[in-house]
Order: C-alpha cells, then sequence, then structure tokens
C-alpha cells in the first residue's frame, strides 16, 4: 500500500510526524522514532463441539522514543490526537533529558522492496462463521483418526497490523503484518492412562491459511506418536550422546544459544559470549543463523520495529562467533549496523533485541547415519519447559518426546527426563550435523521481557555428551 494509505489509518500528516520529532528532541537527543500501530485480534476456542470462549479487539496507538548517549526515554499515547502525541514526545523528551557525555550516532538504513507476506485474504474481512466451520471440520477429523481419543480441543487466531514508523533521519517506512494461527489437541485414554497431543501451525498469512491443506496436516500431527507416548518408559540418566531431531529441537538452539547472542546481553557483559566475537565457539562447518526473511515464516519481517529491512543473519559462520544480533542502540555502540532485530510487543514498549527464526544450518551427515553411529544415548525431537542462565550458558529442558539409542537403533521411547547442559559447550561438542534443516512451523512465542512471535529450526544432530536426567 501507498504510504498515504498509512498516514490516512493514523490520522497524521508528514509535516506532523516532522513536529512530533523535533520536539522530542528540544532537550537534545540524538535520535528519535516514532511508531505507529493499529492492530486487530480475534481468537476462537472450540471444545466438545461448542465454542467455548472468543473475543475481537483492536489496539491503537504509537510510541515515541528518545535516544541521548546511553540513555532512553519512551512514552506513548493511546490514540493519534496531536495533542496527546505531542505531551508524549515531550514526556519521553524529558525522560532522556539530562545525560552527560559523547552522544551516539545513528545511521539511515537501505529501504525493502519485496513483501514477504502478502494477504491474498484479509482476515479483517473474514466472519466467525467462516472459522468455526474450518474448527469443527478440524475436529471431526482428527476424532476419526484414532478410537482413543476422548477430547478434542481446536484454538484459532487471527491478527492483522497495519504499521508505520518515522525516524529523526527521515526515515518513513510503513508495512501490514498478518498472523494466522491454529492449534488442536487430542486427549487419549487406554487401559486407564491418558495422554494427549497437541499440533500447530502459525505463519504470517491471510485468511488463506485455513483450508483442507492445513486441515490434514493438522489432523494427521496430531495423532503422531501417540502410540510411542503410552509405551514411553523413564530410562537411567547420565552422561551420553545425544541426537537432536530435525524441527522443534530447534527451541534448544533458540534458548540454550540464541539468546546469548543477542547485543543487548552482549553489550552490557551478561552474556557468556561477551568477549568471543570471532572466535572459534563450534567446530568448522556449522553456521547458526537468524532469519527475518523466511516468506510468511512466523518470524519474518519486512521491517524490524525499528524500520530496519529483515536480514538473514549468521551469528556463527563455519564455526565462527561473527556477528551479535543488534537493534540501533547495539549497532550504534559496537560501531556496526543494525541486523533487523529491534522487535517490540507493542506500541506500548521499547525495541530490544530479539530474535526472528532462529535455526543451525545443514551439514552434510546422513541423519539415519547419524543415529546408527551412537552405541549408546538418545534421540529428542520435542521439548518443552526450558531454563536458560545467559550469564553461564546453562540449560536445563524437559523431554516431551525420545527415543533410547542402543547400538545404532531406535529403540523404547522415553519421557519424564530433562536435558541438562552449557550451551557454549554443547556447541563445542556437536560431533555432526545432518543435511535435513526442518523449520518448525508452531506456535512459538518468546517471552524476554516482551512476548513477540517467533520460530526455530534444526537438521539432526549429535551432541558427544549432555547429562540425561532419569532414574
Amino acid at each position: 500500500m501507498e504510504k498515504n494509505i498509512y498516514l490516512n489509518i493514523f490520522k497524521v500528516t508528514e509535516p506532523q510526524l516532522q513536529t512530533l520529532a523535533a520536539t522530542a528532541l528540544a532537550h537534545g537527543g540524538d535520535y528519535c522514532d516514532l511508531y505507529f500501530e493499529h492492530t486487530t485480534f480475534f481468537n476462537l476456542l472450540l471444545k466438545d463441539g461448542v465454542v467455548s470462549s472468543g473475543g475481537f479487539h483492536t489496539d491503537f496507538g504509537a510510541g515515541i522514543r528518545v535516544l541521548k548517549g546511553e540513555k532512553t526515554g519512551y512514552a506513548y499515547s493511546e490514540n493519534t490526537e496531536m495533542a496527546d502525541m505531542l505531551k508524549a514526545a515531550e514526556a519521553a523528551s524529558a525522560i532522556a533529558a539530562g545525560t552527560s557525555g559523547a552522544g551516539r550516532s545513528y545511521a539511515r538504513v537501505a529501504d525493502r522492496k519485496a513483501d514477504l507476506y502478502p494477504m491474498k485474504e484479509n482476515w479483517r474481512d473474514k466472519g466467525a462463521d467462516a472459522f468455526l466451520s474450518f474448527m469443527k471440520e478440524l475436529e471431526t477429523a482428527v476424532f476419526a483418526k484414532d478410537s482413543r481419543i476422548v477430547k478434542v480441543i481446536v484454538r484459532l487466531s487471527d491478527s492483522v497490523s497495519d504499521v508505520m514508523m518515522y525516524n529523526s533521519l527521515g526515515e518513513l517506512t510503513y508495512e501490514t503484518r498478518p498472523m494466522g494461527s491454529v492449534t488442536v489437541t487430542a486427549v487419549f485414554q487406554q487401559n486407564g492412562k491418558t495422554e494427549n497431543r497437541s499440533a500447530s501451525r502459525s505463519f504470517r498469512m491471510g485468511a488463506e491459511l485455513i483450508g483442507p491443506g492445513l486441515l490434514n496436516e493438522l489432523a494427521e500431527d496430531a495423532v503422531k506418536g501417540i502410540d510411542e507416548r503410552f509405551e514411553a518408559i523413564r530410562p537411567k540418566g547420565g552422561q551420553m550422546n545425544v541426537v537432536m531431531g530435525a524441527g522443534a529441537s530447534g527451541i534448544l538452539l533458540h534458548e540454550a544459544m540464541g539468546h546469548a547472542f543477542e547485543a543487548d546481553f552482549n553489550r552490557k557483559g551478561q552474556s557468556i559470549f561477551s568477549d568471543r566475537m570471532g572466535q572459534q565457539v563450534c567446530p568448522k562447518g556449522i553456521s547458526v543463523v537468524d532469519d527475518g526473511t523466511v516468506a510468511f515464516n512466523r518470524g519474518a519481517g519486512n521491517y524490524d520495529d525499528e524500520g530496519v529491512p529483515g536480514e538473514k543473519t549468521y551469528m556463527i559462520q563455519d564455526g565462527v562467533l561473527c556477528s551479535y544480533l543488534h537493534d540501533r542502540i547495539s549497532a550504534s555502540w559496537y560501531g556496526t549496523k543494525p541486523t533487523g532485530n529491534g522487535r517490540r510487543e507493542n506500541f506500548r514498549y521499547n525495541p530490544i533485541p530479539r530474535m526472528r527464526a532462529t535455526y543451525m544450518e545443514s551439514g552434510n551427515a546422513d541423519p539415519e547415519g547419524i543415529i546408527s553411529s551412537v552405541k549408546n544415548g538418545i534421540y529428542v525431537d520435542e521439548f518443552s519447559n526450558g531454563q536458560v542462565k545467559i550469564g553461564e550458558g546453562d540449560f536445563t529442558f524437559f523431554v516431551k518426546s525420545g527415543f533410547m539409542i542402543e547400538n545404532g537403533r531406535l529403540t523404547a521411547p522415553v519421557k519424564d527426563i530433562n536435558i541438562i547442559g552449557n550451551g557454549p559447550q554443547a556447541l563445542a561438542d556437536i560431533v555432526a550435523v545432518g543435511n535435513d534443516l526442518k523449520i518448525d512451523n508452531g506456535t512459538w512465542t518468546c517471552g524476554k521481557e516482551q512476548s513477540v512471535p517467533v520460530s526455530c529450526g534444526m537438521p539432526t544432530v549429535l551432541i558427544s555428551s549432555l547429562t540425561v536426567g532419569g532414574e
């Protein structure tokens, strides 16, 4: 859409944007930016064939940030009336005032031309009846998959955000960000035991997302591996080889390693990687990426929330730590360019360095060959409830799904175990990387101070030694 459409949505003119920026810099700030947002949210929850809950709401407003030296002033208005935004600009300016020492410089960034997530069908044009029909069809399809299913729960949510950003460098950027998410949970009962499994998909797409293809994919996924869950054992613990399955196990990469590459943690000396830029941190041939350019991906961004175009950033390339994830503040501090990682939950929040789609690139090992090389170990492909200490790099993750590996074969399914290790050490202990990178398209959300949508991925990876907490 043309910029005038966005100016009209927020009822502002370019001269007014310039006035707001000048007001925000009245106390001598180095830089300021304005973030405008209009988001509509819709959600439905289907239980036992009926709508259990649902809702619709709109978020609308503008946030104004002023940077002066090491100080940040931030204020927002829940409307875009000029008088109220001027008050917010004056407040942000006053908060940032009084900083002594040298100021910082901020450079313009290149514009982005291609749209990574064009909508074919706008969610705002669809009614609840269309969504409910899809949800009931999905419920029926899941029930038909397995006679042990006693309950099916379906959740559908969507949002559309019109975003416009302006800064004191004169950059004006704007875009529309769609998001659609569907989750289905099946509850199984067998011989007095209860198990459940959830399947979810989330994409930056319009309402064209919901259709037969998604329905069939979710129904199949909702019953996948349920026999193994009923049969799973709690194995003996100890130090052992661990094979990370392709896809959802990438959440360990996100949590245990990705956060340690965010530049704010490193700038403040809080990350285990703060003094390791340019060093070999894992074996050659391994590359770890944070990518904002995967079309329709949940973590994709035409722009971040500072108006910086999304890009593909190599944090580790060929085993060497080569970049942190930067917003404009950290980029200025390090004397480098921002990487498009300045993200915020909504206009009420400051942007901070955040991941987008974080994954390890494929290697050249055959996944089956990786498993067959392990005499005694464990294979894991789904995690939950992770805890990470950024400063030390230590992590603990609960394993939802996995198998014992005995003499190169997957044997007994396992559950109720933890994987315990250290992020930098785990990177260093990678023995093999499979050629099967898979990005998981579930409803991943990162909660670092604020909630933002992300995604993650992994190829099959063998780590020589991690602690498995079992019996």
